[in-house]
């Protein structure tokens, strides 16, 4: 357990929509020269992708799990409301996220909410496996949010819809 505590201690500081000062390969590394190995490839395999709650899950991993998947149901649900004409309201954001927002803007907005929940969990687990694993779930958020580049975006939008005119 000692080995956790120094792990985690030499960890850089991670902040939303900033650079993190360690990779995640660099971080995975690390964790590995400290990590048993059966925790280590609980580690591996966790992903903020992830929704579906696995019965070997870290409780903390089955938590972020019900939080991810309430998201995008609400977001789902929303979505079918809007289709039919009809007003929902999420349960786990606020509805201006999604209404006042383009898509890149509300994809970042719950990039930000996701961090929030991982920050109000990191509140209940000081030391031991938990924190590495929201570690993780926030360097792989910082990464999702550092592939958004507006001017590739755009570029690649216009290569898809380009209209051969001649």
């Amino acid at each position: 357990m000692d080995k956790y505590y120094y792990l985690i201690s030499q960890l850089p500081t991670l902040s939303f929509g900033k650079e993190a000062q360690i990779t995640i390969d660099k971080f995975l590394e690390e964790a590995e020269k400290w990590l048993s190995s059966r925790d280590y490839e609980r580690l591996v395999q966790v992903s903020i992708d992830s929704h579906q709650s696995a019965r070997d899950d870290h409780p903390v991993i089955k938590s972020f799990k019900h939080l991810e998947h309430k998201i995008r149901e609400d977001i789902a649900l929303w979505r079918e409301a809007k289709k039919r004409d009809q007003e929902y309201k999420p349960v786990s954001f606020p509805v201006s996220l999604l209404k006042e927002s383009n898509p890149l803007e509300a994809e970042i907005k719950l990039m930000e909410k996701r961090w929030e929940l991982i920050d109000a969990m990191e509140r209940d687990y000081n030391f031991g496996f938990a924190p590495v694993l929201l570690y993780y779930l926030k360097l792989q958020v910082l990464r999702r949010y550092f592939i958004f580049d507006k001017e590739k975006g755009l570029q690649k939008f216009q290569k898809l819809y380009e209209v051969d005119l001649s």
